[in-house]
Parts: structure tokens; sequence; C-alpha cells
């Protein structure tokens, strides 16, 4: 069986799905006859993002908003997809941000919203997954993280420290439910070429390298898992 034919009819969320990483995530999935539900958070980008990927689309995909640092905003996103899809097999948990400067110039709202989004939220989109998983007998976590979760830089404390927790929290999650035939990858790609990446570069990774990534890591034998991958640009600006 194909990779293509392996995600047919499989039923996914993807959040942060109106730009970026996100979109070329969705459009992976739906192009391969997945069903996709995706959200952002505003009504505007996620309507447009929805209209362009229906376009190709050989699955359903629809669009919502959704503020994962709210947790009955996540709840009722979860339902809503209940109801339009009918089941969950792949939680794509994409959505972040990013407030870059130096400790002392941060406020502790600045901290908390960059760890309430980047951490939290992914945390309350997996905690309402895993109810839907264990229901079905088996899902797919894939958290898109960063190398900035390994690797800290000047001026990124909140971003780093999420994203230092977030590669900790997967792997504890993989351990806690992978005799439940729940499997979590975590993603960590470098420099990429979007606008939360810096701006668009032809040497950066493209959104859709990390697509292909993701649709490797979800084709994979239900016998495998393919827990966590490293993506950097093979020649970066030097």
């Amino acid at each position: 069986m194909g990779k293509v034919e392996q995600l047919m009819g499989k039923k996914a969320i993807v959040t942060g799905g109106s730009k970026g990483i996100g979109k070329a995530i969705a459009r992976m999935l739906v192009e391969s006859g997945a069903d996709v539900a995706i959200c952002g958070r505003t009504e505007q980008a996620v309507q447009a993002a929805v209209a362009e990927l229906q376009a190709t689309a050989k699955g359903k995909v629809f669009g919502a908003v959704c503020d994962i640092t709210d947790a009955a905003s996540v709840l009722k996103f979860f339902a809503l997809t209940d109801d339009l899809l009918g089941s969950l097999d792949v939680l794509v948990n994409n959505a972040g941000i990013g407030l870059f400067r130096p400790v002392a110039e941060m406020t502790e709202v600045d901290w908390q919203r960059v760890v309430d989004t980047n951490l939290t939220g992914v945390f309350r989109c997996c905690h309402a997954a895993m109810q839907r998983f264990r229901a079905n007998g088996k899902g797919f976590i894939v958290n898109i993280s960063s190398l900035a979760g390994k690797n800290a830089f000047a001026g990124g404390a909140a971003y780093n420290a999420s994203k230092f927790g977030l590669n900790g929290f997967s792997e504890a999650l993989m351990l806690d439910h992978r005799n439940e035939n729940i499997r979590v990858c975590t993603v960590m790609p470098g420099s990429v070429s979007t606008e939360f990446g810096g701006g668009c570069a032809d040497w950066k990774i493209q959104p859709q390298d990390i697509a292909e990534v993701v649709r490797m890591v979800l084709s994979m034998p239900e016998r495998t898992m393919v827990s966590a991958v490293e993506m950097r640009p093979s020649r970066p600006s030097k």
C-alpha cells in the first residue's frame, strides 16, 4: 500500500492550519484523501485557507476559529470535529507563537502567552484527542516543535523554554501511551521559509518539506514509530 493510500479516509486535526507549516501539512493530508479540520486565530484566515485547500482536496476540509490558550475553545473545536468528521485518527499540533526579547525586557504576560500557546495549548489538544484515540483503540499525534527546543539562543528564553518543554512532554506522552497503540512523533525543524521563521529564503526548509516528513511518519507500518525527527537546511546562509 502506497503512502497516499495509507492516509485515504483518515480523520485529522491540524492546529495553526491557516498558514505556513500547518497549511502545508493540511494540504498534504487532503490531497492524500484524508478528511481534515484546521483551526486558526481569525475567521478570515481560516476560511481563506479552507477555500484554497478545497481546490485540490480529495478529502473533506473544514475550518474554525480556535484559541488553544482557552480550554473551552479547544473543547468546542474538538466537539465540532466530532460532528463533522465522525472520528479522529491524527492530531497535528502546529499552532505556535514566538516573542523574542531579552529576559530583562520580557513581561510576565509575554512569557505566559508563549508558554500557554506552545506548551500548555498542546497539552490541551493532546488531552482532548486522547479520549478519542482510546475509544478508537489507536491514534497518532505529531507535535511540530523546533530545534530551538534543543539549542537555546539569545532573545529566545520564552520560546526556547516552551520548545524544550514540548520535546520533553512529547517524549513522556509517547512513553505513557505507546502500549495503547497511540503513536507520538516530534518534528523539530530549523530555519523554515515562512513569515514566522524570519522571512522567506531559498536556502531555508520549505513548509512542504515538513509536510513530506509528516507524510512519511504517518505512513509507517503500525509496528514502527518514528518518535523524533530533526530537520535542518542543507546549506544554511553563512
